[in-house]
């Protein structure tokens, strides 16, 4: 392909993603109400009641909810026309891998989204809400809270891809179990890092409750890619199959 096909593929495959994207937000915007309910549920239940401040606060909040959730609903028409833009460049064993995690991915987002919600943000609320509470009083704007909540829930999901990430990069030969033990000691670093950056408070409670699975996922990825890694074969280009067929009769 030159390089003016790879740039009309690339502008079909963006045409979907886009496509994919107003259909899902169409789609999420006759549900924003209950999707809020669910979303507001553990500041509601810590006892506070968000509020909006500007005269479009609500609207904003109505698009991003909506957009948010559209974007969740055509993930897999994303991830779909991603890898296959970018498949030409790999092995057929590597594509048919590839294709084998996509569920895996997605399942292990929804887990790692179901974590963060159920069991971090209730805590990460809860001592919000009481630190000096007795001194100041604790109104949350909607909007702050939305972002809040999405930025947690998002990146949560997505560390806990971690597994299948390194799993398909091991069994491609690109990185392998003795690498990654031997890097543990800056994986803690970073990784505590990381959970700093996630973590919406400062105490040290709700940063090792993100640390610890963190930790075990990439423990799992260590155990992952010595099982599965393979030492990666470079292709041969003298090899009649690489050879353009305007060159193979030469």
């Amino acid at each position: 392909m030159t390089l003016m096909d790879h740039l009309l593929e690339l502008r079909t495959r963006l045409i979907w993603v886009v496509g994919a994207l107003v259909i899902g937000t169409a789609v999420s915007m006759l549900f924003v109400s209950p999707l809020l309910q669910f979303i507001l549920l553990p500041l509601t239940e810590a006892g506070a009641k968000p509020m909006a401040i500007g005269p479009t606060d609500t609207i904003s909040v109505f698009f991003k909810v909506g957009f948010t959730t559209g974007a969740v609903i055509a993930m897999p028409v994303i991830v779909y026309h991603i890898i296959a833009f970018a498949s030409p460049g790999l092995y057929p064993h590597e594509k048919r891998n590839l294709i084998l995690t996509l569920p895996g991915i997605m399942v292990l987002f929804v887990v790692g989204a179901l974590f963060a919600y159920f069991m971090l943000l209730p805590t990460a609320v809860g001592f919000l809400q009481g630190f000096l509470g007795d001194i100041i009083a604790q109104e949350w704007t909607i909007d702050k809270y939305i972002g809040f909540v999405t930025r947690i829930v998002f990146w949560i999901g997505v560390a806990f891809e971690m597994p299948l990430v390194v799993a398909f990069l091991a069994r491609a030969g690109l990185v392998s179990g003795q690498q990654l033990l031997g890097f543990w000691r800056q994986a803690v670093v970073i990784i505590a890092i990381v959970a700093a950056a996630i973590t919406p408070t400062v105490d040290p409670v709700n940063m090792t409750l993100v640390m610890m699975p963190l930790l075990v996922l990439y423990a799992s990825s260590v155990g992952l890619a010595y099982l599965l890694y393979r030492p990666r074969a470079p292709r041969d280009f003298s090899k009649e199959d690489f050879i353009p067929s305007e060159y193979q009769d030469e």
